[in-house]
């Protein structure tokens, strides 16, 4: 504008150029652009001011003291001004020139301020749509961010989705919450309560290490009644942002006194935002999820609705969580109840160990037993010893079930059958099973310990399918129970069993095991069989049968634990 000022001092030969815009329009509060830079342009000003309130009209005067046609003041000058107009007719202002003495403006005088006056309203017309451009293109951008942040919203919602639909328990619903808003939202802190008998505990992952910049040992259960945001969010069933040290509730309500952060676990924490989320089950809310933030965070309409499906998800994976910890804790009290709580006998030591299967529901068919033998009528006591341990088909409830019928039933054919063999017991088994219709298949090793002389242990044995049992003896020396039968399925028909025997010497252990502690996906199950012996074979004279068990479970069995495993050892004491 300065530019176009300067030439029209030029081309009328005057000393003063003066762009005036209206007042009115945009440019309101702007000051006249002069030439000479900083000249005062008055009386230009009132001139251009009376141009626009009359008529519009492109305005040529000249005056001597004291009077004019203008009639205004008593300082000599001329005034030549011509209207800016915009593109829709509008009027944006004036371009004008002045000059201290009167003049005669001449015809060119007049066509050349017009023209120039015509440019300078191009300019502006220029100006004002790049300016318009420019808003546009802000605004463009300003919805592609918002876009591409809804985008990444509903990316993590999809997520959220898929994620959380297979999670297996509380702490892996932790973890994975902990991920997917660690990618999108990127929260500092992140707590999960749950309401168990009217408190909130806190839920942790496997490390707990995205509370704060270090682990930290999560605060003792609180009150669903105490003063924390986080126990206002459960009991208002709504959502509670904290802002600050003070808490604001979520509709906006005006920050209240200084109050305490939104959950205990943030506590020494400097978070600037804590969103507390309720998580609604299907008969009540179940806890709340807290995100905090360090830096002021905007929770708006959109945030909230994404924040609102996100903890929907997790409610829903907490519930489906809660069902199957408390299915699991049912079946794996269905199965301690059914272990055998094993018996002391004279010169023998006994210890088992049973690992669940980590799928499912988490217990399996495998199962050990031991017993005193039954007298046979008209016999002597001989302070004989049933072992069994077997496996029937199967990682849920339902073969748990069936495990404790088949042990049920065969405790019972070893007392019908006192006296005979354990292939008679594994027979009886059997044809009780056709008879009653019990779909029970699997494996078992079914045997009989004796004492005999000089502190020896008769040992017979019965096997219907199942892993070989291992010997070893007080020298190092392992041996494997090679001998077997097919294994018990209820579609085969009975037929006679075979039995083997052997002397276990004083120093000796017997190990008998089920296929989940060797078996392994992609494994060769031979291979673990001969480092299982050669482990066995290895063990320290005396070593505790207990921590000989864990050790071979800890260094053979398979990490992921697909199947569950039992392992059973009876040691004769050295003499």
């Amino acid at each position: 504008m300065n530019r176009f000022a300067r030439l029209a001092t030029r081309l009328l030969a005057v000393p003063l150029g003066i762009v005036w815009l209206e007042p009115a329009g945009e440019a309101a509060g702007a000051v006249p652009e002069c030439w000479p830079a900083g000249a005062e342009p008055d009386p230009a000003v009132p001139a251009c001011c009376r141009l626009v309130a009359e008529d519009g009209m492109p305005r040529f005067l000249s005056r001597v003291g004291g009077g004019s046609e203008d009639g205004d003041g008593d300082a000599a000058f001329a005034f030549a001004g011509v209207p800016l107009v915009g593109g829709s007719g509008e009027l944006l202002g004036v371009l004008a020139v002045t000059d201290h003495a009167p003049r005669q403006w001449s015809e060119d005088d007049v066509r050349d301020l017009s023209d120039l006056a015509a440019a300078c309203s191009a300019q502006m017309r220029m100006r004002t749509r790049s300016e318009t451009v420019r808003q546009a293109r802000e605004a463009a951008e300003g919805e592609a961010t918002r876009v591409h942040e809804l985008l990444n919203r509903s990316e993590l919602l999809l997520r959220a989705s898929e994620d959380l639909a297979d999670t297996s328990g509380l702490d892996d619903v932790r973890r994975r919450v902990g991920d997917l808003v660690g990618g999108g939202l990127d929260p500092a802190g992140i707590d999960l309560v749950l309401v168990r008998q009217g408190m909130l505990h806190h839920v942790t992952g496997p490390a707990d290490d995205d509370i704060g910049p270090t682990p930290r040992r999560l605060p003792e259960p609180f009150g669903l009644v105490s003063h924390w945001p986080v126990a206002r969010a459960v009991r208002e069933h709504r959502m509670i942002v904290v802002d600050g040290p003070s808490a604001a509730d979520g509709a906006g309500a005006a920050p209240g006194p200084p109050g305490p952060p939104a959950t205990p676990a943030f506590d020494g924490l400097r978070l600037a935002t804590a969103a507390c989320l309720p998580l609604r089950g299907t008969h009540g809310t179940l806890g709340a999820l807290v995100l905090g933030w360090e830096a002021p965070y905007e929770i708006g309409v959109d945030e909230r609705a994404v924040l609102t499906t996100l903890a929907g998800y997790t409610a829903q994976a907490v519930e489906r969580a809660l069902h199957l910890d408390e299915r699991v804790t049912v079946a794996r009290q269905l199965q301690r109840a059914m272990l055998t709580e094993l018996p002391g006998v004279p010169g023998l030591e006994l210890s088992a160990l049973y690992r669940p299967a980590a799928r499912d529901d988490m217990v399996g068919g495998d199962w050990y037993d031991a017993y005193p033998l039954p007298v046979a009528p008209g016999g002597a006591a001989t302070g004989a010893l049933s072992l069994t341990v077997g496996d029937i088909t199967g990682h849920d409830m339902r073969a748990a079930a069936l495990m404790g019928q088949v042990r049920s039933m065969l405790r019972q054919a070893d007392h019908d059958h006192a006296g005979e063999g354990p292939e008679q017991a594994l027979c009886a088994l059997e044809r009780a099973c056709r008879r009653l219709n019990l779909p029970a298949s699997g494996t078992a090793v079914h045997a009989h310990l004796t004492p005999a002389d000089d502190g020896h242990w008769r040992l017979t044995w019965s096997n219907a399918g199942h892993p070989a049992p291992l010997v070893v003896t007080a020298d190092g020396a392992v041996e494997t129970l090679v001998r077997h039968d097919v294994l018990l399925h209820h579609a085969l028909t009975p037929g006679p069993r075979t039995c083997d025997s052997r002397s276990l010497p004083p120093g000796s252990t017997l190990l008998l095991y089920t296929d989940g502690l060797v078996e392994e996906r992609g494994g060769d199950i031979e291979d673990n069989v001969d480092r299982l012996s050669h482990r066995l074979a290895a063990a320290p004279p005396g070593v505790p049968l207990d921590a000989l068990l864990r050790s071979l479970l800890d260094s053979v069995g398979p990490r992921d634990a697909l199947d569950d495993a039992v392992l059973f050892a009876v040691r004769v004491a050295a003499s």
